[in-house]
């Protein structure tokens, strides 16, 4: 009886735990999407998302250059590092296994995961972007994509380590070309996997602001289309959050708000999307 009654309190202690770990781990995104809902939402409106930004100290506007702008690089970051991270991730999985190149390549990855963005941003500035100072945006792209490929990588590489031996060797026994058995049955058994981690990757990239601090100008007035606006080589939405949070003007501060409130719902319906589709359907894969 002493020990049915210690282990129920064992129990009940570590599920109380395991509560109290999963409240600390949410109370603070709570409290941080609370308070960006309190401060950006009234700024919400069709103007922020159709209108430039308005000169220093006016009223008005909104960040549509910025959402256009980051719509270009994370499109550009996309299309260099899911490809490379991918094929990356099967190369070290299924073709590159104990040579010396796959593990150059894992090593290479490690390292790239923990360099900070800022270092990745004055590479690209200085191999690309500085001798020929015109393709902002592609350069920026460029920084974004070299930053998804480690992450992607690795956890291609992973989820297709997870696939079980048996379901290559059915492939190969009916005749099939390993390149095809690895990109028709591994990678699409694997697939929920893969997708996660492309979205964790742009998700993470969705936010950074250092590494385009190279590409983009300083902002200045010019005339367009009769009115005064702002424009840059090259912004970005968490840039332009950046630039007007330090700004003194209150209403770039109300702007900014609603721009950070911007990033994380978009972020949280890009990672809530994946996680539905690949919970059905075609890319269920093996789960």
């Amino acid at each position: 009886m002493v020990h049915q009654v210690g282990r129920r309190a064992a129990d009940h202690a570590a599920t109380g735990l395991a509560v109290l770990s999963t409240i600390v781990v949410l109370a603070p995104l709570a409290a941080i999407l609370a308070y960006l809902v309190y401060r950006g939402a009234t700024a919400l409106t069709p103007a922020f998302f159709l209108r430039p930004p308005r000169p220093f100290g006016e009223a008005g506007g909104g960040m549509a250059d910025a959402i256009v702008g980051s719509l270009f690089l994370l499109a550009i970051g996309s299309a260099v590092g899911v490809p490379v991270g991918i094929a990356s991730g099967i190369f070290l999985a299924e073709f590159g296994r104990g040579t010396r190149l796959a593990n150059a390549v894992r090593f290479t990855a490690d390292v790239l995961i923990g360099v900070p963005s800022v270092v990745v941003g004055i590479a690209v500035y200085s191999l690309i972007f500085l001798p020929q100072k015109h393709f902002a945006v592609l350069s920026g792209g460029f920084a974004l994509g070299v930053l998804m490929v480690p992450a992607i990588t690795r956890a291609t590489e992973g989820m297709l380590l997870m696939v079980p031996n048996s379901v290559r060797e059915a492939a190969l026994g009916l005749g099939v070309p390993s390149w095809r058995a690895v990109l028709s049955i591994t990678l699409r058994t694997a697939s929920p996997g893969v997708i996660a981690s492309c979205t964790l990757a742009f998700a993470r990239v969705a936010g950074e602001t250092a590494p385009l601090l190279f590409f983009a100008d300083q902002a200045f007035f010019m005339s367009h289309r009769g009115e005064n606006t702002v424009r840059a080589a090259l912004t970005a939405l968490p840039l332009q959050v950046y630039l007007f949070a330090i700004s003194p003007y209150e209403e770039w501060h109300r702007l900014a708000w609603a721009g950070a409130l911007l990033l994380i719902v978009l972020i949280c319906a890009s990672i809530a999307l994946v996680r539905f589709v690949t919970s059905r359907g075609a890319v269920k894969g093996a789960n």
